[in-house]
């Protein structure tokens, strides 16, 4: 609930009434990649440019066929890279760290190992001439040890000291793939299709990608597990979790499968309790793929599976079919079963537009507290993230590529709790009070599904498919919500006569980055008999005028009760004033920091005079102005009670704030 009710006489005797919004920043982690601690990387995981050889052609399809270990991160293999040329090619490029050596490449069964060049993470290989538009066939071997990183993406190993397993896992987002194999980090390609041959000490089990095909005991010891999935993959969702695992499996029935089923499949440590204490967890995956396979799609791989593998990750990450997650929290595997359909079957086009991904997985996180826990559960996710976003005045949940280019090093930026995945959300929630119709809301989410389905989208894209579907306009919205910063500042004040209620209200921006929210508004208006409503208004300018007949004396108001919007609450508080007079103006915010926003209802364009006074009446500042909106700074003026004096001719108006 924001609420603030603030009358003239406990303005002049407090110095300060805020809304009611938390500001602890303890936000319950979900993707892995929202940090604890989050230091400037270090300079071996400063982002390494990319050669612009890498877009001279398109990947039809990976063959990973690697030897992996749960004790360690030494990998060994060969990586099949099957493609096709958008240029005549006299190069072929690829990504894969130092630390891993190659010994082998092989292109169209021709070695050119010794013909290889490498720039950094950057491996480039010249070529007898491929002609445009001409399928090629890629493989390397190699070799080596990354390491455990505690980084934003590498392999990891670690050990459950609560299951005594030991346990590999690799986790690629965003640019963490080439640690681990030979690829193509462009996010707009898309492999067609992927397979993962994973061999391993038989007392492990390794899952991936897709369905498991065939395990095949090698007789040494070792066991090949060979995963395979015909579905479209960007690079990043590839992986695998090696462990001495256990199988349990479950089934969820969406309607529109008509009958049938998508089969639920989780590698968990096969160890005394491990069932016991996630089966619970695993079990609720069921209802929550049945749930967003009704309000989006069918679940986008419904011919292969939905799964999990249980690792030592501090949250999850949404590797395509089969989640590795660190544990089955409720809202940790709504999260990463959002992300399935977006962020895999709809992935973000780049890494500015990781909304996406995080905003979307976010809002599905609360549809399933929403519809599955009931609409005050979902209530208090929503608000929750809500007050996290507003926690700071400023921040885009679009990010500009100068905060995520590869030599930038920061790629914290595009996991930022608070824009990525908390206002991200709220934008959704804000989108759909702004439509009003629930059916057609979640027309725009299947819609959208449907036309991105196996490819990329941007933030715009989004926004185009919501104009389309509704027939409104959102580039106001966007600008302001999606590409602006901050949030607005609500100060109300209003008054009844006659059975007609009038309120005057008053929005300030957090931060200057973005000056107006035009935004729908939800205001519960209680009486004086014990009674209530709700009326909407528009908020069209930063100071707009509204009335209602109500019959009844309003004698409370709280501002966005169902907590739709972002935004916080200033002052409330009863009006005597004539909001006809030519110098009627309102101000905001109030309480106020450094600067003390004034705002004309009625423009004149006559010389007004602005003195600014403290409770003695000393004169503190004086200014004359035109203008329908003043910015006024007051950094000089000491915490305290002040007022601010209008006049204009034979007309004058005076208000109190708070600084």
């Amino acid at each position: 609930m924001k609420r603030v009710f603030l009358s003239v006489i406990l303005l002049s005797t407090i110095a300060s009434t805020f809304g009611q919004w938390n500001t602890n920043y303890n936000i319950e982690q979900k993707c892995s990649h929202i940090p604890q601690d989050r230091g400037v990387l270090s300079p071996e995981h400063l982002y390494i440019l990319q050669s612009d050889l890498l877009y001279h052609y398109d990947v039809k399809f990976y063959h990973l066929d690697i030897e992996v270990s749960n004790t360690s991160t030494y990998i060994s293999g060969n990586v099949t890279i099957n493609a096709k040329s958008v240029v005549e090619l006299d190069t072929f490029a690829f990504e894969l760290i130092p630390d891993l050596i190659i010994d082998t490449i092989l292109i169209d069964g021709v070695n050119y190992t010794n013909d290889t060049i490498i720039e950094g993470d950057n491996v480039m290989v010249p070529v007898t001439s491929i002609s445009l538009n001409t399928a090629f066939t890629v493989q390397i071997f190699y070799h080596g040890d990354p390491g455990s990183g505690s980084g934003l993406s590498t392999l990891s190993h670690a050990y459950s000291e609560k299951y005594q397993k030991h346990v590999t896992w690799s986790l690629s987002e965003p640019f963490g793939a080439k640690k681990w194999f030979p690829v193509k980090q462009v996010l707009e390609d898309k492999a067609d299709s992927v397979w993962v041959f994973l061999t391993t000490d038989s007392t492990n089990m390794a899952g991936s990608q897709g369905i498991l095909t065939n395990v095949v005991n090698l007789g040494n010891g070792m066991t090949r597990y060979e995963w395979k999935s015909k579905y479209p993959i960007a690079y990043y969702l590839i992986s695998f979790a090696v462990s001495e695992y256990q199988e349990y499996n479950t089934y969820a029935h969406p309607d529109a499968m008509n009958g049938d089923s998508i089969l639920i499949q989780n590698f968990i440590y096969d160890a005394p309790n491990c069932l016991e204490n996630n089966k619970a967890g695993m079990d609720a995956t069921n209802e929550m793929v049945e749930l967003f396979s009704d309000l989006f799609i069918l679940y986008p791989f419904h011919e292969e599976k939905y799964g999990h593998c249980l690792t030592q990750l501090g949250g999850g990450m949404e590797h395509q079919t089969m989640t590795t997650l660190g544990g089955f929290g409720f809202g940790l595997v709504a999260h990463e079963l959002g992300h399935m359909w977006f962020g895999d079957n709809v992935t973000c086009a780049t890494w500015s537009d990781v909304w996406i991904n995080e905003g979307f997985a976010t809002y599905s996180n609360y549809l399933a507290e929403e519809y599955i826990h009931g609409w005050e559960s979902g209530r208090v996710f929503i608000s929750n993230a809500q007050n996290r976003a507003i926690s700071q005045p400023g921040g885009s949940t679009y990010i500009p590529e100068d905060q995520i280019s590869e030599d930038m090093g920061d790629q914290w930026r595009i996991f930022n709790g608070r824009l990525s995945y908390d206002k991200g959300a709220a934008i959704v929630h804000t989108l759909r009070h702004e439509i009003q119709d629930d059916d057609m809301f979640f027309n725009v989410l299947k819609t959208f599904q449907i036309e991105f389905t196996d490819s990329t989208a941007t933030g715009d894209d989004f926004k185009n498919v919501a104009e389309d579907v509704t027939g409104m306009d959102f580039e106001q919205f966007f600008d302001q919500w999606y590409y602006g910063q901050g949030y607005p500042i609500y100060d109300i004040e209003y008054s009844t006569s006659e059975g007609a209620f009038y309120m005057t209200v008053t929005q300030t921006p957090s931060t200057t980055a973005t000056l107006f929210f035009e935004m729908l508004m939800d205001y519960k208006l209680v009486f004086n008999d014990g009674t209530d409503t709700i009326v909407q208004f528009i908020q069209t300018d930063n100071i707009n005028s509204f009335s209602v007949y109500t019959s009844k004396e309003v004698t409370d108001i709280i501002v966005d009760p169902e907590d739709w919007t972002m935004e916080k609450v200033g002052s409330i508080y009863p009006s005597v004033a004539e909001t006809e007079s030519p110098v009627y103006f309102s101000i905001g915010p109030n309480p106020v920091n450094n600067y003390l926003n004034i705002y004309f209802l009625n423009q004149s364009n006559k010389q007004k005079e602005i003195r600014i006074t403290d409770l003695s009446g000393k004169t503190l500042s004086l200014q004359n102005s035109n203008q329908k909106y003043i910015h006024y700074n007051t950094s000089n003026l000491s915490l305290g009670i002040y007022f601010i004096h209008i006049t204009e001719g034979q007309y004058s108006f005076t208000r109190k704030f708070v600084k």
